[in-house]
């Protein structure tokens, strides 16, 4: 969603790198390219305003056009600013003082909610929780049989129950909650195609009733400013915690992100980022500061590997990447994790924009980054034999023309995997005995 204003934002800063020193004329250039940048990606021209004299002012402030290091210090406040503009620190869902905790999902028809509640659900059981989950949908009978299948696909508890009395549903899905020793109970109401009177006292009766320590709205991305005048609306109404953010992996030019928390003053929570089941990410203002920035988010990229890859495997893994020993065997073993970890595009974009994972992801623009990436690749290191896999030197043109034949590609597919399997590797090598390798434990 965010890959055109990313685009945007580093060539304004790589230019702006380029001169050594900041003059002021640079300064006003690099902050009205940045200020049409963000009115572009339909950020709300207040929060646009607000941003870019923040920036100018700290700038300013910081004797940025008397220092060498100039470019470096605009970068890094703007960095801070966009950070401060998402809501500084990332906000936790509040804990009930006795379990289970309550979390209410409330939003509009089509935000995505009922297979958000299952996400988040899976979430938590994931980070040692022990959720339940009910839906409180009075109109839409599927709501609850798609919850329960759901539960059964992430394998989480479903309570069922009369979603069109309210009160006796809360009474006995709480009790349910606390015979099985749950840790949280999420409610899934209904989808509302507008916010009346009716509706808000449904709502008002669901709070009542089940009396939530959380309250979230759940807002469709792909919907533009709209997604933030229906938060204004819905915090108008109702107590609202807080937000989590649907389909971030559209199209959509993304400008309800950098706006509804500097509109509304209320954090997001939480982003959620595909179909697949873990897409749903626990929102770090910083980190997705520094995606949009193309600064990456090794944070992020180290949490997901830790969650899909032994231990003791990375650390070897590790160690020898960071030696240059590894190979197109390697490679092999690791495309079912690097799989697993999510959408190959997602995770490019974790890795900071420069050197040469930056020049892999550049050349690959245009094309689509999916499955079809890693079955090509893997039918082409397939069609290799164990020698040519543990020194990929030794391809020369007739060895190409072969594995080529042999992978249904072309000498030419064949040559831009080698290539990019070498930059990959120095990356690699470079993270590993780097500040990557130290936060991972390598060294």
């Amino acid at each position: 969603m965010f890959d055109a204003l990313s685009d945007k934002l580093q060539r304004v800063f790589n230019r702006l790198s380029s001169h050594g020193t900041v003059t002021e004329k640079d300064l006003d250039e690099a902050l009205r390219e940045v200020r049409v940048a963000l009115l572009e990606a339909d950020v709300n021209f207040r929060v646009v305003r607000e941003f870019i004299n923040a920036v100018r002012e700290r700038a300013n402030g910081a004797e940025v056009l008397t220092t060498l290091n100039g470019p470096q210090q605009v970068i890094k406040i703007v960095n801070e600013e966009m950070t401060n503009m998402l809501g500084g620190a990332q906000a936790n869902l509040t804990n009930a003082p006795q379990p289970p905790t309550v979390i209410l999902l409330l939003g509009l028809k089509g935000a995505g909610k009922t297979t958000m509640s299952a996400k988040l659900a899976l979430h938590l059981r994931k980070t040692g929780g022990k959720p339940l989950l009910v839906s409180a949908d009075p109109y839409r009978v599927a709501a609850g049989q798609q919850l329960q299948t759901l539960g059964r696909q992430y394998d989480v508890a479903v309570f069922s129950g009369d979603p069109k009395d309210v009160k006796t549903l809360a009474r006995d899905a709480l009790a349910e909650a606390r015979r099985l020793g749950s840790t949280a109970l999420i409610v899934d109401s209904a989808g509302y195609v507008q916010l009346d009177e009716d509706v808000i006292e449904e709502i008002k009766d669901l709070e009542t009733g089940f009396k939530p320590h959380e309250t979230l709205l759940v807002v469709d991305a792909m919907t533009g400013q709209e997604a933030v005048h229906v938060a204004e609306e819905f915090g108008n109404a109702t107590t609202i915690n807080g937000f989590v953010l649907t389909k971030l992996d559209g199209d959509a030019r993304g400008g309800a992100a950098l706006s509804i928390r500097a509109i509304t003053g209320l954090p997001i929570k939480f982003i959620g980022t595909g179909e697949r089941a873990d897409a749903l990410e626990a929102f770090h203002p910083d980190r997705f500061a520094q995606r949009i920035l193309g600064m990456g988010d090794v944070l992020t990229l180290i949490e997901k590997a830790q969650a899909n890859v032994d231990e003791d495997h990375m650390q070897s893994l590790g160690k020898r990447a960071a030696k240059g020993q590894l190979d197109l065997n390697d490679f092999v073993q690791q495309m079912a994790t690097v799989r697993n970890m999510g959408p190959l595009s997602d995770l490019i974009g974790m890795i900071p924009g420069v050197g040469g994972m930056g020049q892999i992801k550049r050349q690959l623009q245009g094309k689509e980054i999916d499955d079809t990436f890693f079955k090509r690749w893997e039918a082409i290191v397939s069609s290799m034999t164990p020698a040519e896999r543990r020194n990929p030197d030794v391809i020369g043109g007739s060895r190409r023309k072969r594995i080529a034949d042999g992978s249904g590609t072309t000498p030419a597919d064949v040559n831009q995997l080698l290539k990019q399997w070498k930059e990959m590797k120095k990356a690699m090598q470079s993270m590993a005995s780097g500040k990557f390798g130290k936060m991972m434990g390598l060294r």
